[in-house]
């Protein structure tokens, strides 16, 4: 058997972390990199989630707000708004033509950095020694970036054979489904309920617990499912679901258990959006001395080391919070133990900020008021109507509102929530005053910009 290919790192899966990695230590260090990609080079984000999703859910918010043109005077020109019917090929080629332009970044960044993308299947057949397209590869480093992937329940009767849509297949929709059924209220059922309906659907979401967005505040909650219901989505919680019969795509059924009453709900299409799994099987993991958790992410340390020697896991399938913006902090632990200064605690004291973009945005960051409860910790609360943030008022939507916790017996910043348009973008500002010890007294001493969204941080923080 011949010797294999030497490299500084081998990354398989080019996702966030992973692609930043190699395009650091190619353009910046001068590493020779190999990054193994099966199927979507970027990953997920650029090509099957986050952009494209926020780029057709932008196109829905265009729907929505046309339906909206008399209130603006365009009445006379838009008299049978309700009417308009969208034609969904022209938001899919909208999402295609953004995906090409970002695919050609992404080429270009690989070839400046001097990376060698090898499409196919990586696997380990020993001791940071991967086979790929005929090939046998080993690095200094190795890195296993694989994501997760929608999790379809097999223990639901008929899920499976009822060849359901998941985040990727429901992008791709040319036909406008006359009723969405989607199974899970989290941050993707929400945006696509949200978005579909806006197209013109009728959209049903099934949730299997009490309430959508178990991890949030009830109070926001309460307000973000009074947006989403009064668009004419139905939500229907506690409900366990018996079984699933029909095809997505033509004709599909669920019967719903809710507190033992049983009723069938009738579709076109079916999405599932209840959770995702890694890709961390039939990749000789064990053959590396890789371990995984009970959950099947592969098993790290807080610098993303796993139980073999010379590899890290990152994102998803390490177990990372979901999000692409955590996986490109993995990507900077990571580059601080390749070129040799680990960061201090790894990812053991990083924000954790996250944005479900319904319309209205939910933005969070830090403690929310009931962990802070649940764990006995004393907070004292302002709270602000998005109202009072001016900007609302001048696009036309005051709903929603903003509140931070802060400590009981000092000033620093423990968490902060907003439910509004842009809300999203009030982040920043505050992750910073957090990040670096700023007290909210002093963020409440800014002079920012009138009107802004941002300016409305000041009154917020003035009502602790």
């Amino acid at each position: 058997m011949s010797s294999p290919e030497y490299f500084d790192c081998v990354i398989i899966g080019s996702g966030e972390a992973g692609k930043y990695t190699a395009w650091t230590l190619g353009s910046k260090y001068g590493k020779k990199c190999a990054i193994i990609e099966r199927k979507y080079l970027g990953g997920a984000c650029p090509n099957i989630a986050c952009l494209p999703s926020k780029n057709f859910i932008h196109s829905a918010s265009v729907a929505y707000n046309f339906r909206q043109a008399a209130s603006y005077g365009l009445g006379s020109f838009v008299a049978k708004a309700d009417d308009v019917k969208v034609d969904m090929t022209v938001p899919g080629h909208r999402k295609v033509a953004m995906v090409d332009g970002l695919m050609d970044l992404h080429v270009g960044n690989f070839r400046k950095a001097n990376t060698e993308v090898i499409l196919g299947e990586g696997k380990f057949i020993g001791p940071k020694t991967i086979a790929v397209a005929g090939r046998m590869l080993t690095g200094d480093a190795i890195i296993v970036n694989t994501g997760t992937r929608a999790l379809v329940d097999s223990t639901i009767p008929g899920l499976v054979e009822s060849k359901p849509l998941t985040h990727v297949e429901i992008l791709d929709l040319e036909v406008l489904p006359s009723h969405l059924i989607i199974l899970g209220g989290g941050y993707v059922g929400l945006e696509f309920a949200q978005a579909y309906r806006r197209f013109g659907s009728q959209v049903t979401v099934i949730e299997k617990h009490e309430r959508v967005l178990g991890k949030e505040d009830e109070d926001i909650v309460e307000a973000l499912v009074g947006i989403i219901t009064g668009e004419g989505v139905r939500i229907i919680t506690s409900a366990k679901i018996d079984k699933v019969s029909g095809a997505s795509g033509d004709s599909v059924q669920v019967s719903v258990n809710v507190a033992g009453s049983i009723s069938k709900i009738t579709g076109s299409h079916i999405l599932v959006a209840t959770g995702r799994v890694p890709n961390t099987e039939n990749m000789g993991l064990e053959e590396a001395g890789i371990n995984l958790t009970r959950s099947k992410h592969v098993l790290v340390d807080e610098q993303l080391r796993t139980t073999a020697d010379g590899v890290f896991a990152v994102g998803d399938c390490a177990g990372s919070p979901y999000f692409t913006h955590i996986s490109f902090d993995d990507f900077r632990v990571v580059l601080s133990n390749l070129t040799g200064c680990p960061r201090p605690g790894g990812t053991t004291d990083r924000q954790v900020p996250s944005v479900l973009f319904t319309s209205h945005e939910l933005a969070h960051v830090g403690l929310r008021e009931h962990e802070a409860q649940d764990r006995g910790i004393k907070y004292r609360l302002g709270k602000m109507p998005m109202a009072a943030f001016l900007r609302t008022r001048t696009l036309g939507d005051s709903r929603g509102f903003a509140k931070v916790l802060v400590e009981a017996e000092g000033d620093k910043i423990l968490g902060f929530t907003a439910l509004g348009l842009a809300a999203g973008e009030l982040l920043p500002v505050v992750q910073l005053a957090m990040k670096l010890g700023i007290s909210y007294k002093e963020v409440s001493n800014l002079v920012i910009v009138h009107p802004t969204m941002g300016e409305g941080l000041v009154g917020l923080f003035n009502s602790v």
